[in-house]
């Protein structure tokens, strides 16, 4: 849908991140036009390279300014939630900032997304919201068995948002994998770019156990399926779960 690509504008949240600062670039090549609300808290450099594209807003600043929030969604038609504190041991380090950042300014963007008439609302959720499965085949009807506080936010938010999808205001929710590949963000804490570190910078690769299976999914791979969703017609996605995923291999297949 041409107008898909260029007659609608999207805020992206935490676009200076990991996926985001990939994802931000291949839309403004597109034609789309794109505001970025983020906080920076990694510097400005991931998205240097765009920098001064007139189809590109930037916004520094915090999620959980409602204030803020607000400008941000002026003029906006489609919603893509990518911000969050973004791993296991982060969110640990302080569950109540966790819990405000994860959870809280989620509750105040869906509804002040819904308020403003956002078209779209694209939400990134995780593949670890199933906690530990012996099921060969984890479909998203599986139910959700979160074990920490990173994946049990990512299920409330799924809760938060399931109530307020509507005709006029269609959602989605994707539960990706566990990313992989290069970003000018680039994350060194996820099991495939652990183990390339070891391989270029040391020469060989360190595997604690092996036996433990993380599902993985290629950056670009998940560049692609959310500028779809940004495309797909109404009907195809609203109010859908998508899981994202590539190959289910152990931590030793990896390695191999």
């Amino acid at each position: 849908r041409d107008e898909g690509i260029t007659g609608m504008k999207a805020l992206i949240t935490g676009g200076a991140g990991y996926v985001g600062s990939v994802l931000i670039p291949q839309l403004l090549a597109r034609g789309q036009r794109v505001r970025n609300l983020d906080l920076y808290i990694y510097g400005e450099e991931s998205l240097a390279s765009v920098r001064g594209n007139p189809l590109l807003e930037e916004m520094k600043g915090d999620i959980r300014d409602k204030r803020l929030l607000a400008d941000a969604l002026k003029g906006c038609d489609a919603v893509l939630h990518l911000a969050c504190i973004s791993n296991d041991p982060s969110v640990e380090l302080n569950p109540d900032l966790s819990r405000t950042v994860n959870y809280e300014a989620f509750q105040s963007l869906v509804e002040r997304s819904k308020e403003m008439g956002v078209k779209r609302f694209i939400f990134a959720s995780s593949g670890s919201v199933y906690g530990v499965s012996d099921d060969p085949d984890v479909t998203e009807e599986h139910p959700l068995v979160p074990v920490s506080l990173y994946n049990k936010y990512k299920a409330m938010c799924e809760d938060f948002l399931k109530p307020y999808m509507t005709p006029d205001f269609p959602t989605v929710v994707v539960r990706p994998a566990t990313i992989c590949g290069y970003s000018p963000r680039q994350r060194l804490d996820l099991t495939v770019n652990i183990l390339t570190t070891h391989a270029v910078n040391r020469g060989k690769i360190l595997v604690f156990g092996g036996a433990q299976m993380r599902p993985n999914l290629h950056m670009q791979d998940m560049v692609n399926l959310y500028i779809q969703l940004l495309d797909e017609p109404e009907e195809n996605i609203s109010g859908q779960i998508f899981n994202a995923a590539y190959q289910n291999y152990s931590v030793s297949q990896t390695a191999d």
